[in-house]
């Protein structure tokens, strides 16, 4: 039965989003979902909950959480599961915190620069950042290359918050900017966040969605 006491306002084909919902899926906690994009009174909730109107936005009970990140350890700490995706031991939780913000910033971001880029108009599409952008990335494959190196999950053998961070991270990254066949450490990283049964399912919701994607969705994954 869903707990409508727990409810995410958000929209299946976004990247922040899905990174909540792996963390959801991953414990197999209820929730009710608000889908953003057409419904004007659920629009409507969601701009009174969070004025900046950046999804996700999650209400567990009376109180409302914002920011993907802090909706994750927000649910480890209230929500708890069998699925520990902070680690205890502060050293390591660490560790996870540093990795979760390397995808954010300089994965997400940039790939986010490049697709918002194209829905603007031809005369201001602003090409200086966009290079910039897929500078960025380049330079994040190759670290991330070296620092995945013996590792099953981005911060070592168990999956956490960081894997929630990288899996739509670079989903989209990759649609944007291929990774290098070079970097094959990267490459089959991103093959098992794929195969990730609470990643899966994310990519599987958002599958209806793709024609959405403003610089047109490859015919793969």
């Amino acid at each position: 039965m869903t707990d409508t006491a727990l409810i995410l306002y958000g929209h299946p084909f976004s990247s922040y989003c899905q990174k909540v919902l792996v963390a959801l899926y991953e414990n197999a906690t209820p929730f009710g979902f608000r889908q953003l994009g057409g419904d004007e009174l659920i629009q409507a909730q969601f701009a009174a909950l969070w004025p900046l109107k950046r999804m996700p936005v999650l209400v567990d009970g009376g109180r409302t959480v914002v920011e993907s990140s802090v909706i994750i350890e927000h649910l480890g700490v209230h929500r708890p599961g069998p699925v520990r995706l902070l680690p205890p031991d502060p050293g390591a939780a660490l560790e996870v915190r540093l990795m979760d913000r390397v995808f954010d910033h300089y994965v997400m971001t940039p790939m986010q620069k490049i697709v918002f880029d194209c829905l603007r108009p031809a005369e201001h599409r602003d090409t200086h950042g966009v290079a910039e952008a897929r500078a960025l990335l380049d330079a994040s494959y190759t670290w991330l290359e070296a620092a995945l190196k013996g590792r099953e999950w981005a911060a070592g053998a168990a999956f956490s918050l960081a894997d929630c961070a990288a899996a739509p991270a670079l989903f989209y990254a990759d649609w944007v900017q291929e990774i290098p066949a070079r970097h094959a450490i990267l490459r089959a990283y991103r093959a098992r966040l794929l195969a990730r049964p609470s990643f899966a399912r994310a990519v599987e919701e958002a599958r209806p969605y793709r024609h959405f994607f403003p610089p047109g969705a490859p015919d793969r994954d």
